[in-house]
């Protein structure tokens, strides 16, 4: 019965040193013969004689160390993240976010008319609501288009987007929603937006205010997710996004998969 259906990928990768990642991960990639080599030490670590050309034409197996943080590629962020608190309690880790959370029905807002560097007002979300005559009911996950992801592979992807405010986010989790994704390298407006603002201001509340909501309002986000613009519609979108489970995780890799049970164009 799975075969007739249609899955899209809603993530971005690990990669090996890409130029938009802050942090960028390092892939370090065994092939097979250095794994005939590997396997052959081990055992011979056990007392055993084996050498890499026992094994049949003198390979084994591929593998790859990898050191990058949990905020590299799509990724959700957990409540911890934002704050040691979260609504007077201790914040969940990614380990503890409920699974249910994280599958349901999406609604995609476009918000790809905002400039980079522009912060996503409750206004911006009430209007992509009424663009897709949509009311949220509080069970759905919410993604944002930003059409950020275009950019990936460039440098300019960590600063050519806007970002969540405060009170965005704050009227999106009162809504009941526990799940928000952007398509953009982060949810806040990007870093040097948001320095520029608290120079000019010296408020305090410039500086990752949307992040910093959730010690408020529990709430999750995915960040650097890509290809909203091929969901075939933009409510309705069955989605499963359920965490890595890293212990005592502030975030967790995620890929998203939209699955639609029947084939669209």
């Amino acid at each position: 019965m799975f075969s007739d259906w249609t899955v899209i990928d809603l993530s971005i990768g690990i990669e090996d040193g890409p130029a938009s990642e802050p942090y960028p991960p390092r892939i370090d990639r065994m092939d097979h013969r250095e794994g005939a080599e590997s396997l052959a030490e081990n055992l011979r670590e056990m007392d055993l004689d084996v050498t890499a050309d026992d094994f049949p034409d003198g390979t084994a197996l591929a593998w790859e160390e990898i050191e990058a943080i949990t905020h590299t590629g799509t990724h959700m962020d957990a409540p911890y993240h934002y704050g040691a608190e979260s609504e007077g309690a201790p914040a969940r880790r990614i380990d503890d976010v409920p699974l249910k959370w994280c599958l349901g029905e999406a609604v995609v807002l476009d918000v790809r008319h905002l400039d980079a560097g522009e912060e996503i007002s409750v206004e911006d979300i009430e209007n992509a609501l009424d663009a897709l005559d949509y009311e949220l009911t509080g069970e759905e996950i919410v993604l944002l288009q930003t059409g950020a992801d275009e950019l990936w592979g460039e440098a300019s992807y960590l600063t050519e987007f806007p970002g969540m405010g405060r009170e965005a986010t704050r009227f999106l989790v009162e809504q009941g929603v526990r799940v928000i994704g952007t398509d953009a390298y982060g949810f806040d407006k990007p870093f040097a937006e948001m320095g520029r603002r608290f120079e000019e201001s010296g408020d305090s509340g410039e500086l990752w205010p949307a992040h910093l909501a959730g010690r408020d309002g529990e709430y999750c986000q995915i960040e650097k997710m890509a290809n909203l613009g091929e969901l075939p519609r933009k409510t309705e979108v069955p989605l499963i996004a359920q965490p890595i489970k890293v212990e005592d995780g502030s975030a967790g890799w995620v890929r998203p998969l939209a699955v639609f049970p029947e084939v669209v164009a």
